[in-house]
């Protein structure tokens, strides 16, 4: 895999894991939803107008198309795994951002991740 290739698959990476920790930004600030045939319209145009929910919709979108172009120019069983990488970043980015727990068990696995990922770029 060259740098442009492991650039793209990585970027769609990145932008997967902002859309994951802008939605969880987003649920925080309407809170726990529960949904009723009296609420869900009211409660999907809650959701609708959160800013970190439309931010997370935008990542998505954009890191769908990175990941297409990163995907045509290498094989899926090296590109799927890469996903992983996003566990990674999410786990560091809801430590950091979102103020979630990251225990020894997590950091333990984040490393047999990292291994993993480190094997299969090496393929």
């Amino acid at each position: 895999m060259n740098i442009a290739t492991f650039g793209f698959i990585f970027t769609g990476i990145c932008l997967n894991a902002i859309a994951q920790l802008l939605l969880k930004a987003g649920t925080n600030a309407v809170g726990a939803i529960h949904l009723t045939m009296d609420n869900w319209f009211a409660t999907g145009i809650k959701l609708a107008t959160q800013l970190p929910i439309i931010g997370g919709l935008t990542c998505y979108v954009l890191s769908v198309v990175v990941w297409i172009i990163g995907l045509s120019r290498v094989d899926v069983t090296v590109a799927y795994p890469m996903l992983s990488l996003g566990y990674i970043l999410n786990a560091l980015g809801a430590w950091y951002f979102l103020g979630e727990a990251l225990s020894m068990q997590r950091l333990l696995a984040i490393g047999v991740i990292l291994v993993g990922v480190a094997l299969i770029a090496r393929t």
